[in-house]
C-alpha cells in the first residue's frame, strides 16, 4: 500500500486542478475550430485535452492504478454537474435588462452542454480504456518506457475519445466532410502534442515523485 504524505497529498490536489481545468478548456473552448494543413479543421481544445490524458499516466505511474481511477471519476463527476448546471441556467427566465445576451448565451452555452455531454460519454470510456491499457502495458514491460506506454495508450485512448465526440457534439452542427477532416486531424494532432508535451510528463513526475514512495509498490 502506497504511503501518500501531506506534501504529496497537496502534490496531488494541483494535479487534480490542473486536470480538471484541462478538461472543462476543452469542453468549452472546443466549440471553435481552426484551419489546419491540406484545407482540413481542428478544435482549438487540442491545446488543453493532451494534458488530460498525461495527468491519468502519470500520476497512475507514481501513485497506481486507483488514484488514476479516482481522477477519472472527479473528472466524470465534474463534468456531469456542469452539464446539470448549463440545463438549469437555460432554463431559469431572463431579466428584461439581461435580455440583450440571451440568444448569443442560449447558442454558445446550449452547444457547450451538448459538447460538455458528448465529453463526458467519450470521456468517461476513452480515460478508463486509456488507464486499462497503460497499466496492461505496464505490467508486460515493468516501469520502463513511460513515455512508449503513455504514447501507446493515447494513442488508442485518443482515437476512441475523438470518434465519439465528434460524432455526438457536432453531428447537424457541421457536415459530413468537416465532421471527418475534424476526427481524423484532431485525432493525429492531439497525439502529436502529447508527444510533444512528454517532457512536461517527465516534470510532472519529478515534482509529484515522493521520496516515501519510490521504494512501495504500486497497488491497484
Amino acid at each position: 500500500m502506497i504511503h501518500i504524505t501531506d506534501r504529496a497529498f497537496k502534490k496531488l490536489l494541483i494535479a487534480l486542478g490542473i486536470y480538471l481545468t484541462s478538461l472543462f478548456a476543452a469542453n468549452t473552448l472546443g466549440l471553435k475550430i481552426m484551419p489546419f494543413v491540406f484545407n482540413s479543421h481542428i478544435s482549438v481544445a487540442v491545446f488543453s485535452f493532451p494534458f488530460v490524458f498525461l495527468t491519468t499516466d502519470v500520476v497512475g505511474e507514481l501513485y497506481g492504478k486507483r488514484i488514476a481511477k479516482l481522477f477519472v471519476l472527479a473528472g466524470f463527476v465534474s463534468t456531469a454537474l456542469f452539464i446539470g448546471y448549463s440545463l438549469l441556467s437555460l432554463a431559469m427566465p431572463w431579466s428584461p435588462d439581461g435580455i440583450w445576451a440571451k440568444e448569443g448565451y442560449n447558442l454558445m452555452f446550449g452547444i457547450s452542454a451538448r459538447i460538455a455531454f458528448a465529453s463526458l460519454l467519450a470521456f468517461v470510456i476513452a480515460e478508463y480504456q486509456d488507464v486499462i491499457s497503460f497499466f496492461f502495458l505496464k505490467k508486460r514491460w515493468g516501469g520502463k518506457s513511460f513515455w512508449l506506454r503513455s504514447t501507446l495508450s493515447n494513442v488508442y485512448s485518443q482515437l476512441l475519445d475523438t470518434v465519439i465526440f465528434t460524432l455526438i457534439a457536432f453531428a447537424g452542427v457541421y457536415s459530413p466532410k468537416v465532421l471527418v477532416s475534424i476526427t481524423i486531424s484532431w485525432w493525429l494532432y492531439k497525439v502529436a502534442m502529447g508527444m510533444l508535451y512528454t517532457p512536461l510528463s517527465y516534470l510532472g513526475l519529478r515534482l509529484l515523485k515522493e521520496k516515501t514512495n519510490e521504494n512501495e509498490s504500486k497497488t491497484d
